[in-house]
């Protein structure tokens, strides 16, 4: 079903207002899930609003969470997020980055006790737009294995960059095989999923979507992967004292709702301009040696947050219901 983009953010906004969350922290939480559907990831858009209000209504988000300032030390800061909902947070964390870059050349925001934020790319505009380069790292529940092992120790721990080409080059990946949200995706339509994607606690191939989703997530590359997710780990969670996967609650296991995820963000920011005048110069010849050796740059499809444009995006009919369902549980009319 296509829904205006501008109707998906309203109603979206609303929902969150409901379930207690106040209008700014609304709106910049709805942006940042409707920007996954607009750039063609629905895996990480409004398929997990539900789940969103599910923990907030639950008691496992806090929605009068603000960002404590636990220390900050020349061009570092550390935050305490209160078990609030992690898209807004990752947002004002990006942009305390620029400001600290600015000053500094360099800076690190640290966020613990945090939540789920969805995508890492939407978190990248603020540096992009200030001709910066950022660098984001998350954690979230265990479900990747070490090599060799036989239970989850991390997430799909994944990793975004920005950099201020013309146009951005942006990376944006799990270090798992797959991100996490594709096989929930497939789990919603009842559907399974390619081998390679998920295994068992004796390392066999799972391919029953629903059965994955509960299982554990191969690394991407094997060895390799798994060292890229650990260093992910120890940059978000260990950096920050925050829970480490293993022990991080689940958003897609009902009887996580109540539990407060603990989850940990990283943001590094780098001005260019305090490093020399030719790294604006170097970044757009590599962006261009991509596109004349008939390549694409990553994340050149994306369009910023802030600019989504007065288009439509296409729900599945499994994710209008749970939205409808939401709708009339808190007192408003259907998206659709």
């Amino acid at each position: 079903m296509a829904i205006s983009i501008q109707r998906a953010l309203t109603h979206a906004t609303s929902l969150l207002i409901k379930a207690g969350v106040n209008e700014g922290n609304s709106a910049k939480t709805a942006r940042a899930i409707v920007t996954s559907d607009v750039w063609g990831n629905p895996s990480h858009g409004l398929m997990r609003l539900p789940f969103y209000l599910q923990r907030l209504t639950s008691g496992g988000v806090n929605p009068k969470a603000e960002l404590k300032v636990i220390s900050e030390y020349g061009a570092t800061i550390s935050l305490d997020g209160q078990d609030g909902l992690g898209h807004w947070q990752l947002l004002d964390g990006a942009g305390i980055g620029v400001r600290k870059a600015r000053q500094s050349g360099i800076s690190l925001v640290s966020i613990a006790n945090s939540s789920h934020c969805g995508a890492l790319g939407v978190y990248l505009y603020a540096a992009l737009d200030a001709k910066m380069i950022s660098m984001i790292f998350t954690n979230g529940p265990a479900v990747m294995p070490a090599i060799g092992g036989s239970s989850p120790i991390l997430s799909t721990s994944p990793i975004a960059s920005g950099i201020p080409s013309n146009p951005p080059m942006i990376i944006d990946l799990s270090t798992s095989a797959v991100a996490r949200g594709k096989i929930a995706s497939a789990a919603k339509a009842g559907g399974l999923i390619p081998e390679g994607w998920a295994v068992n606690e004796r390392g066999e191939s799972i391919t029953d979507a629903k059965q994955a989703l509960l299982g554990m997530l191969a690394p991407l590359g094997g060895a390799k992967g798994f060292a890229l997710g650990l260093m992910v780990e120890s940059l978000s969670a260990g950096l920050s004292g925050g829970s480490l996967s293993r022990v991080v609650p689940d958003m897609f296991n009902q009887d996580d709702d109540k539990k407060p995820q603990s989850i940990s963000h990283t943001v590094i920011t780098i001005d260019p301009e305090s490093i020399g005048q030719e790294s604006k110069d170097g970044f757009n010849e590599l962006a261009k040696s991509i596109v004349d050796s008939g390549g694409r740059i990553p994340g050149s499809r994306r369009v910023s947050p802030d600019d989504l444009g007065s288009g439509e995006i296409t729900l599945t009919d499994a994710v209008v219901s749970d939205l409808n369902s939401w709708s009339q549980r808190l007192g408003l009319e259907n998206i659709s």
